[in-house]
């Protein structure tokens, strides 16, 4: 067993580190604050040819692997778990999804430019009686000659509403020919398809700068063949992607965690408590080891998960426990920090306040907690 990186890899987990210490973390603050959309950063991570790292160079993309994008996505979330955000709904899911199933001529269309980082793309599964039970659908496409018609909403769906979102990858229930059954398909709409409409950004607790809407379809008219992938199957293609997902939350998570661990590092070794640094004392120390202890065992899951993929092996069960581990861990790293920092860390000068509030979020995305250990003990009997 070699836990040994590639000289590839490496490489791409320094130039993300790097990036994330010199053009994202400085910016995260501020992104937080006013909540406006980083055009300027997103385009220098497509001149490094990051949201293609795991896709051909035919597709726009680096010619990488999924080991190397979930390094990618880890350092990125280490300077704002933003960045990881964007890349889990633009690289991990649509990305994928059109790469998996797309045909040629959508590849070409819609793959090269989101792989190039020159547009993001939109992933709707969720409704507002469609969330953890993704197959209550209600948004439905009916098939009239050469078009589909679109009529629903979609709620919470990232990357949208944006100068630089192309498409929105929609999950629609239809009727199968001949018997008339009730099936899911996978439907690609463009944002300036007639009868699609944004509704407005929410306003959420943290990630601010997260572009988040709930999205209309009235009549909504699409050429017969933006359907993507099998008509039969578009519901196993959703959740296929998203094993992925998955495996992107549990990178994102840990970089976060890291995050709260490199602030816990820089404070205990500052702050002073009766002349005596706070390293001096048993407990804080103890803490911290505990720290690097489990966002190091979150790390080796989600890369076990992303290289199981690489090699084409199932890695259902690793994904979600790579989701399931690293959010938890994380949201209780960056609670047991600002308890360390405190009364600092409850302040929004420090960075540890909003790891704080943008962490939880991790732990519902992608499948609540609840859904995976539900899905795990599944697999388990």
């Amino acid at each position: 067993m070699n836990f040994d990186l590639t000289d590839e890899q490496k490489t791409i987990r320094d130039m993300c580190r790097k990036f994330a210490r010199e053009v994202i973390a400085p910016r995260a603050e501020e992104l937080e604050r006013t909540g406006e959309h980083p055009y300027e950063i997103i385009e220098q991570m497509a001149d490094l040819g990051i949201m293609g790292i795991p896709f051909p160079a035919e597709y726009g993309g680096s010619g990488g692997d999924w080991v190397g994008m979930h390094l990618c996505i880890e350092e990125l979330s280490r300077g704002d778990i933003l960045f990881g955000a964007i890349l889990d709904v633009t690289t991990s899911v649509v990305g994928q999804e059109l790469f998996a199933f797309g045909t040629e001529e959508q590849k070409q269309r819609w793959l090269i430019p989101i792989a190039q980082g020159k547009e993001l793309g939109a992933f709707g599964l969720t409704e507002p009686d469609a969330g953890s039970d993704a197959g209550g659908t209600r948004t439905t496409a009916e098939l009239e000659g050469e078009e589909w018609i679109i009529n629903g909403s979609k709620q919470f769906i990232t990357n949208t509403g944006l100068d630089n979102s192309s498409i929105v990858i929609i999950t629609a229930k239809t009727q199968r020919e001949p018997d008339g059954k009730e099936i899911i398909c996978t439907i690609i709409v463009p944002k300036d398809t007639l009868g699609f409409n944004v509704g407005e950004k929410y306003e959420k607790l943290a990630m601010r700068a997260s572009a988040t809407h709930e999205l209309f379809f009235d009549d909504c008219h699409v050429p017969r063949d933006y359907l993507l992938g099998d008509i039969e199957r578009g519901f196993t293609q959703h959740l296929t992607v998203l094993q992925t997902g998955r495996i992107t939350v549990g990178a994102i998570a840990t970089g976060l965690a890291q995050a709260c661990l490199d602030e816990a590092l820089g404070f205990a070794r500052k702050r002073l408590q009766g002349h005596r640094s706070l390293f001096e004392f048993q407990r804080v120390p103890f803490k911290l080891a505990d720290m690097a202890m489990r966002i190091e065992l979150a790390r080796t899951m989600y890369l076990k998960a992303a290289w199981l993929k690489d090699q084409g092996r199932r890695h259902t069960l690793e994904s979600h426990f790579a989701k399931l581990y690293a959010s938890e861990t994380a949201t209780e790293i960056a609670a047991e920090v600002l308890k360390i920092s405190s009364p600092y860390g409850y302040l929004d000068e420090y960075p540890i306040s909003r790891y704080f509030k943008q962490i939880k979020l991790f732990e519902i995305v992608e499948g609540t907690s609840e859904i995976q250990r539900m899905i795990i003990a599944r697999e388990l009997l």
